[in-house]
């Protein structure tokens, strides 16, 4: 699947099958996590793969709206080492992970991180260093169900040279 057509038909899937993912797929995926845009090629992502069963619970339970993250086979979780941009660097690291996923024909969905009163709990659970940041949970799966919410098209976001 072409970038274009990945990007038109990603979705945030919330139901997966219980099939497991190929470790070869999920490197594939991570790697398109690490070429992200960063500031000033800073990099500060570090990814976590999680896919034991029972670590996945303890996430999903920890979470507020992720609860689905227990039944994909993968959690990524996305940290970033603290600095002036960190933020931003990881949420596009995150963005290049939903669309490889996509890519590879895989569903994910992106759970809030940062701003989560439970981020801290999930870095130390991890074993994160103390200078990392909780930015993204990637649920990670085959689709079971592929929603389909309405985007906005282009024309009622699109504006020329003004708003």
């Amino acid at each position: 699947m072409d970038a274009m057509e990945a990007l038109r038909t990603r979705r945030s899937v919330r139901v997966y099958k219980p099939d497991a993912i190929d470790k070869d797929v999920l490197e594939a995926i991570i790697d398109c996590g690490r070429l992200a845009a960063s500031a000033i090629n800073i990099q500060p992502w570090e990814f976590i793969v999680v896919t034991d069963a029972a670590m996945r619970k303890r996430i999903a339970d920890t979470t507020d709206h992720g609860k689905f993250i227990a039944d994909a086979p993968v959690c990524v979780v996305v940290l970033a080492r603290e600095g002036r941009y960190y933020l931003e660097d990881g949420c596009a690291a995150t963005q290049n992970i939903l669309v490889a996923a996509r890519a590879q024909g895989l569903g994910s969905c992106w759970v809030a991180g940062d701003k989560k009163p439970y981020a801290a709990d999930i870095v130390e659970m991890l074993g994160g260093p103390a200078d990392c940041k909780l930015v993204s949970l990637i649920a990670v799966g085959y689709p079971a169900q592929v929603p389909e919410p309405g985007k906005r098209p282009v024309a009622e976001v699109l504006h020329w040279e003004r708003f």
